[in-house]
């Protein structure tokens, strides 16, 4: 992996989508070579420490990122249902990538989508209902199980990150990866917790997040089964 020795700046942005004109952070570094929108986890926000050390990484390497709240403030403070409401969130994802292709500085960019925890079910429901604008899928302590319907329709490489103390996760990604017929692997971070805050443990997902989408993001890279 190459890395860049300046690291763009991150512009505020507002994504006028259907239901919600939601807040995000979009990245676009020079002569990028793909664009990786991130979906949070429940609980979480645009501003997640974990998903901005990941976006930085791919930043390095060369990729756009883009990070949205995935729910308005008023949603988000409704009740902890619409943060499991994966067929919401996974369509607010799907028009986030459509608003992506029609800027006029992202649309030639091949998309891929980083997810954590709910938000990995959102990233694979969404790259199975957009196959033609997703290229690739990273999930990082996902809950793929939770887009079980969706799995077998996906047609984006994705990688499935799970820490190794994390057991009920990891059986859950195990049986998530079971069912996906697209190209596929599961990682393991030897000695990683859900949230991977063990000494190199999110480098270790950041620099396999980035090698993932240097495969099969770049110029568009083809994702058949």
């Amino acid at each position: 992996m190459t890395a860049r020795s300046t690291r763009p700046r991150g512009r505020e942005v507002v994504l006028d989508l259907e239901a919600a004109a939601l807040p995000g952070t979009l990245t676009v570094p020079p002569q990028a070579a793909g664009l990786v929108a991130f979906a949070h986890g429940s609980g979480s926000s645009r501003h997640s420490s974990r998903n901005r050390a990941v976006a930085a990484t791919l930043q390095a390497a060369g990729f756009g990122t883009l990070l949205f709240d995935l729910l308005s403030e008023d949603e988000d403070a409704a009740g902890p249902e619409a943060r499991f409401d994966i067929p919401r969130l996974a369509a607010r994802l799907e028009q986030a990538v459509a608003w992506l292709a029609r800027r006029e500085d992202t649309a030639a960019l091949p998309v891929g989508l980083f997810g954590a925890s709910t938000g990995a079910a959102a990233a694979l429901w969404a790259a199975a209902a957009a196959p033609e604008r997703v290229a690739a899928v990273v999930s990082r302590g996902g809950r793929p199980d939770l887009a079980a319907d969706a799995l077998p329709r996906v047609r984006a490489p994705s990688l499935l990150i799970v820490g190794g103390r994390d057991p009920r996760v990891l059986e859950l990604n195990r049986q998530a990866l079971a069912l996906l017929r697209c190209r596929k692997a599961l990682e393991v971070v030897s000695g990683a917790t859900h949230l991977f805050e063990e000494p190199g443990a999110l480098d270790r997902v950041a620099a396999l997040a980035a090698d993932w989408f240097l495969r099969y993001l770049r110029a568009g890279a083809g994702g058949g089964g």
